[in-house]
């Protein structure tokens, strides 16, 4: 059995940086993770990378060669990865053993996780390889200033966690940038009540049943729970990690280790 996180996430929000101190903490506490580079766009890294899209097709060259734009020509990249699973992308995964743990590092384009399939299959991939995935999905702290980019951004990481299927985090990254976190507090698990009335205040009247539709999604649906992640503490960092270990099953399945003692000694 594997596992994996598929952190993904608006571009900006601090994936590869959230990638790069996972892998620094994991290496810290003498922990095996491998992180794999799915954003073809990608230019630098701060951590060793595992597998690499780039090394099967880069947007440079799609761009260049088909004359797309930068999105248009990212999407054809993921298109190229999805049709190339069977073949480089199982190759690379051969590599690693049964019960490895990979963080695939994705890129930010938005409609990759709400209605293009690429990711989706790029899932179904990897349970069919024995995998347990967990979506980590990242939205900028910053973002979070009032209520209805609350709500802007819950409907976006719902839109991708019906259309992933997967178990899901909600991370709220840059905490450590976040002047005064008191404004954020509200946010963290709020009461629907305070929310819709939050919302109607600052909404026309019109709206008013368009916000109280919105609160009750985002209630049924449990997702107005966010992880805040301060990656100046090792402490967040932790426990961020024992979440998503938590939902993808991660050390359950492991022997119980017993420690071996010295034979008691015959009393003279």
């Amino acid at each position: 059995m594997g596992y994996a996180q598929l952190v993904i996430g608006p571009a900006g929000s601090g994936k590869s940086t959230y990638c790069s101190s996972l892998y620094q903490h994991c290496e810290a506490s003498r922990r095996t993770m491998h992180v794999v580079n799915l954003d073809p766009a990608a230019e630098n890294f701060d951590y060793p990378v595992a597998m690499d899209i780039r090394e099967l097709i880069s947007l440079d060259d799609v761009m260049e060669e088909l004359g797309l734009g930068p999105n248009g020509g990212l999407m054809y990249c993921m298109e190229h990865l999805e049709e190339n699973l069977d073949d480089w992308f199982t190759e690379e995964l051969d590599n690693y053993l049964d019960d490895d743990y990979l963080v695939f590092d994705c890129p930010g384009q938005i409609e990759l996780y709400s209605h293009v399939p690429v990711l989706r299959n790029f899932v179904e991939h990897l349970k069919r390889k024995n995998f347990n995935v967990c979506a980590v999905y990242l939205l900028d702290s910053q973002f979070m200033t009032d209520v209805t980019k609350f709500i802007s951004g819950c409907m976006a990481s719902l839109s991708a966690m019906v259309h992933l299927e997967l178990p899901h985090v909600n991370i709220l990254s840059k905490m450590d940038l976040v002047t005064n976190k008191k404004d954020l507090e509200e946010f963290l698990d709020p009461e629907p009540r305070f929310l819709l009335s939050e919302l109607n205040q600052r909404m026309a009247p019109q709206f008013a049943k368009l916000n109280k539709a919105l609160i009750e999604l985002v209630n049924d649906y449990s997702m107005v729970t966010f992880i805040p992640l301060d990656l100046r503490k090792e402490s967040s960092i932790q426990y961020v990690l024992a979440q998503i270990d938590n939902c993808i099953q991660y050390g359950e399945d492991a022997d119980v280790k017993v420690k071996d003692f010295d034979p008691p000694e015959d009393d003279e």
